[in-house]
Protein backbone atom coordinates (compact mmCIF):
# COMPACT_ATOMS: atom_id res chain seq x y z
CA UNK A 1 0.00 0.00 0.00
CA UNK A 2 0.88 3.70 -0.43
CA UNK A 3 3.37 4.90 2.22
CA UNK A 4 2.41 8.20 1.85
CA UNK A 5 -0.88 9.72 2.28
CA UNK A 6 -2.78 11.94 -0.65
CA UNK A 7 -2.26 15.27 0.27
CA UNK A 8 1.78 14.54 1.16
CA UNK A 9 1.98 13.17 -2.48
CA UNK A 10 0.39 16.13 -4.27
CA UNK A 11 1.68 18.92 -2.22
CA UNK A 12 5.09 17.47 -3.29
CA UNK A 13 3.98 17.62 -6.82
CA UNK A 14 3.02 21.22 -6.48
CA UNK A 15 5.60 22.22 -4.31
CA UNK A 16 8.44 21.17 -6.09
CA UNK A 17 6.57 21.63 -9.78
CA UNK A 18 8.56 18.37 -12.05
CA UNK A 19 7.97 14.43 -11.87
CA UNK A 20 10.84 12.53 -13.83
CA UNK A 21 9.55 9.78 -15.59
CA UNK A 22 11.35 6.71 -17.06
CA UNK A 23 10.87 3.29 -17.74
CA UNK A 24 14.12 0.66 -17.23
CA UNK A 25 13.93 -2.69 -16.70
CA UNK A 26 17.23 -3.01 -14.85
CA UNK A 27 16.71 -2.64 -10.97
CA UNK A 28 20.38 -1.41 -10.55
CA UNK A 29 19.78 1.23 -12.77
CA UNK A 30 16.80 2.11 -12.08
CA UNK A 31 17.68 2.47 -8.26
CA UNK A 32 20.70 4.81 -9.88
CA UNK A 33 17.94 6.92 -12.35
CA UNK A 34 15.58 7.39 -8.79
CA UNK A 35 18.99 7.90 -6.80
CA UNK A 36 20.12 10.78 -9.43
CA UNK A 37 16.72 13.17 -9.66
CA UNK A 38 16.52 12.84 -5.70
CA UNK A 39 20.19 14.28 -5.37
CA UNK A 40 19.16 16.85 -7.77
CA UNK A 41 16.14 18.18 -5.17
CA UNK A 42 13.47 15.88 -6.39
CA UNK A 43 11.39 13.54 -3.93
CA UNK A 44 9.30 12.24 -6.95
CA UNK A 45 9.85 9.70 -9.04
CA UNK A 46 7.26 7.79 -12.20
CA UNK A 47 8.03 4.73 -13.04
CA UNK A 48 6.04 3.70 -16.47
CA UNK A 49 4.78 0.58 -16.53
CA UNK A 50 5.81 -0.96 -19.31
CA UNK A 51 7.88 -3.68 -20.85
CA UNK A 52 7.91 -7.59 -19.25
CA UNK A 53 7.97 -7.95 -15.73
CA UNK A 54 7.42 -4.13 -15.00
CA UNK A 55 5.31 -4.48 -12.23
CA UNK A 56 8.45 -6.90 -10.41
CA UNK A 57 10.88 -3.81 -11.00
CA UNK A 58 8.84 -1.50 -9.35
CA UNK A 59 8.29 -3.94 -6.35
CA UNK A 60 11.63 -3.76 -5.98
CA UNK A 61 12.28 -0.29 -5.81
CA UNK A 62 9.40 0.26 -3.57
CA UNK A 63 11.06 -1.88 -0.98
CA UNK A 64 14.74 -0.66 -1.25
CA UNK A 65 13.64 2.84 -1.38
CA UNK A 66 11.48 2.66 1.66
CA UNK A 67 14.69 1.88 3.77
CA UNK A 68 17.11 3.48 1.67
CA UNK A 69 15.56 7.17 1.13
CA UNK A 70 12.40 7.25 2.74
CA UNK A 71 11.41 10.51 1.60
CA UNK A 72 11.23 9.36 -2.20
CA UNK A 73 7.91 9.30 -3.37
CA UNK A 74 7.14 6.50 -6.00
CA UNK A 75 4.67 6.34 -8.66
CA UNK A 76 3.58 4.62 -11.48
CA UNK A 77 2.44 5.88 -15.27
CA UNK A 78 1.22 4.48 -18.55
CA UNK A 79 -1.80 2.61 -16.04
CA UNK A 80 -4.71 2.63 -18.66
CA UNK A 81 -6.91 0.44 -16.53
CA UNK A 82 -8.60 -0.03 -12.94
CA UNK A 83 -7.19 -3.78 -12.29
CA UNK A 84 -3.40 -2.79 -12.87
CA UNK A 85 -4.49 0.40 -11.07
CA UNK A 86 -5.03 -1.77 -7.99
CA UNK A 87 -2.15 -4.25 -8.88
CA UNK A 88 0.24 -1.27 -8.30
CA UNK A 89 -1.38 0.15 -5.20
CA UNK A 90 -1.08 -3.14 -3.68
CA UNK A 91 2.55 -3.01 -4.42
CA UNK A 92 2.91 0.63 -3.20
CA UNK A 93 2.78 3.02 -5.48
CA UNK A 94 1.91 6.60 -4.09
CA UNK A 95 0.36 7.75 -7.36
CA UNK A 96 -0.77 6.45 -10.67
CA UNK A 97 -0.73 8.33 -13.98
CA UNK A 98 -2.23 7.27 -17.31
CA UNK A 99 -2.17 8.66 -20.84
CA UNK A 100 -6.17 8.36 -21.05
CA UNK A 101 -8.88 8.84 -18.54
CA UNK A 102 -10.38 5.70 -17.28
CA UNK A 103 -12.93 5.71 -14.92
CA UNK A 104 -12.67 2.25 -13.04
CA UNK A 105 -8.50 3.50 -12.55
CA UNK A 106 -9.99 6.35 -11.01
CA UNK A 107 -12.89 4.83 -8.67
CA UNK A 108 -9.82 2.67 -7.40
CA UNK A 109 -7.61 5.14 -6.66
CA UNK A 110 -10.40 7.40 -4.99
CA UNK A 111 -11.25 4.27 -3.09
CA UNK A 112 -7.59 4.05 -1.37
CA UNK A 113 -6.72 7.98 -1.59
CA UNK A 114 -3.86 7.55 -3.94
CA UNK A 115 -3.76 10.37 -6.42
CA UNK A 116 -5.24 9.89 -10.12
CA UNK A 117 -3.43 11.91 -12.98
CA UNK A 118 -4.98 10.79 -16.32
CA UNK A 119 -4.50 12.40 -19.50
CA UNK A 120 -6.81 14.32 -20.97
CA UNK A 121 -6.71 16.26 -24.08
CA UNK A 122 -9.68 18.52 -24.00
CA UNK A 123 -11.96 20.81 -21.75
CA UNK A 124 -14.45 18.21 -21.84
CA UNK A 125 -12.03 15.38 -20.36
CA UNK A 126 -11.06 17.27 -17.97
CA UNK A 127 -14.10 17.99 -16.60
CA UNK A 128 -14.82 14.48 -16.58
CA UNK A 129 -11.80 13.91 -15.04
CA UNK A 130 -12.42 16.47 -12.04
CA UNK A 131 -16.05 14.34 -11.75
CA UNK A 132 -14.41 11.75 -11.04
CA UNK A 133 -12.08 13.42 -8.06
CA UNK A 134 -8.95 14.10 -10.04
CA UNK A 135 -6.82 16.55 -8.42
CA UNK A 136 -4.20 17.35 -10.97
CA UNK A 137 -4.81 16.69 -14.74
CA UNK A 138 -2.30 15.40 -17.04
CA UNK A 139 -2.32 17.06 -20.76
CA UNK A 140 -1.44 14.57 -22.58
CA UNK A 141 0.48 15.01 -24.85
CA UNK A 142 1.10 18.78 -24.16
CA UNK A 143 2.70 19.68 -27.41
CA UNK A 144 0.23 18.23 -29.40
CA UNK A 145 -3.07 19.46 -28.01
CA UNK A 146 -1.95 23.08 -27.89
CA UNK A 147 0.81 23.43 -26.06
CA UNK A 148 1.25 26.34 -23.11
CA UNK A 149 -1.58 28.20 -25.28
CA UNK A 150 -3.90 25.35 -24.40
CA UNK A 151 -3.14 25.62 -20.81
CA UNK A 152 -4.12 29.40 -20.77
CA UNK A 153 -7.21 28.62 -22.75
CA UNK A 154 -8.65 26.25 -19.94
CA UNK A 155 -7.43 28.26 -17.04
CA UNK A 156 -9.53 31.30 -18.49
CA UNK A 157 -12.97 29.45 -17.81
CA UNK A 158 -11.74 27.37 -15.25
CA UNK A 159 -9.30 28.82 -13.34
CA UNK A 160 -9.86 26.02 -10.42
CA UNK A 161 -7.74 23.41 -12.90
CA UNK A 162 -4.63 21.74 -11.64
CA UNK A 163 -2.49 20.84 -14.82
CA UNK A 164 0.37 19.03 -15.13
CA UNK A 165 1.48 18.50 -18.92
CA UNK A 166 3.83 15.81 -20.32
CA UNK A 167 5.31 15.47 -23.84
CA UNK A 168 6.38 18.42 -25.22
CA UNK A 169 8.23 19.63 -22.17
CA UNK A 170 11.70 20.48 -23.08
CA UNK A 171 14.69 20.97 -20.79
CA UNK A 172 15.69 24.32 -21.72
CA UNK A 173 14.73 27.67 -19.55
CA UNK A 174 12.49 28.77 -22.85
CA UNK A 175 10.32 25.48 -22.50
CA UNK A 176 9.93 25.62 -18.83
CA UNK A 177 9.43 29.31 -18.37
CA UNK A 178 6.83 28.99 -20.98
CA UNK A 179 4.60 26.35 -19.16
CA UNK A 180 5.14 27.89 -16.27
CA UNK A 181 3.77 31.04 -17.11
CA UNK A 182 0.52 29.62 -18.64
CA UNK A 183 -0.38 28.72 -15.42
CA UNK A 184 0.52 24.60 -14.88
CA UNK A 185 1.10 23.37 -11.51
CA UNK A 186 3.65 20.96 -12.51
CA UNK A 187 6.14 19.55 -15.34
CA UNK A 188 6.18 15.58 -16.31
CA UNK A 189 9.79 14.65 -17.86
CA UNK A 190 10.48 11.68 -19.24
CA UNK A 191 13.42 11.44 -22.08
CA UNK A 192 14.65 15.02 -22.18
CA UNK A 193 15.40 14.78 -18.68
CA UNK A 194 16.64 10.79 -17.94
CA UNK A 195 18.39 10.82 -21.51
CA UNK A 196 19.24 7.17 -22.82
CA UNK A 197 22.95 8.77 -23.35
CA UNK A 198 23.24 9.44 -19.73
CA UNK A 199 21.59 6.34 -18.75
CA UNK A 200 23.65 4.07 -21.42
CA UNK A 201 26.56 6.06 -20.06
CA UNK A 202 26.22 5.71 -16.28
CA UNK A 203 25.91 9.46 -16.02
CA UNK A 204 23.86 9.84 -12.89
CA UNK A 205 25.87 13.11 -12.24
CA UNK A 206 24.27 14.60 -15.61
CA UNK A 207 21.46 13.78 -14.12
CA UNK A 208 21.15 15.01 -11.36
CA UNK A 209 22.45 18.09 -12.33
CA UNK A 210 19.85 18.62 -14.94
CA UNK A 211 17.38 17.76 -12.50
CA UNK A 212 18.62 20.70 -10.08
CA UNK A 213 18.29 23.01 -13.37
CA UNK A 214 14.99 22.09 -14.28
CA UNK A 215 13.96 22.94 -10.40
CA UNK A 216 15.75 25.96 -10.69
CA UNK A 217 14.80 27.19 -13.78
CA UNK A 218 10.40 26.52 -12.41
CA UNK A 219 11.20 28.87 -9.11
CA UNK A 220 13.09 31.41 -11.22
CA UNK A 221 9.91 30.89 -13.60
CA UNK A 222 6.75 31.14 -10.44
CA UNK A 223 8.65 34.34 -9.05
CA UNK A 224 8.34 35.83 -12.12
CA UNK A 225 4.45 35.04 -12.69
CA UNK A 226 3.68 36.71 -9.14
Amino acid sequence: MARFKRLQVLNTIVEGGLVPVFYEPDVETAKKIIEAVADGGCRVAEMTNRGDQAYLVFQELVRHFAKARPEIILGVGSIVDGPTAALYIAGGANFIVGPTLNEEAARVCNLRKVPYSPGCGSATEIQRAHELGVEIVKVFPGDSVGGPNFVKGMLGPCPWTSIMPTGGVETTEESINAWVKAGVVAVGVGSNLITKEAVAAKDFAAIAAKTKQVLEWIKKARAARK
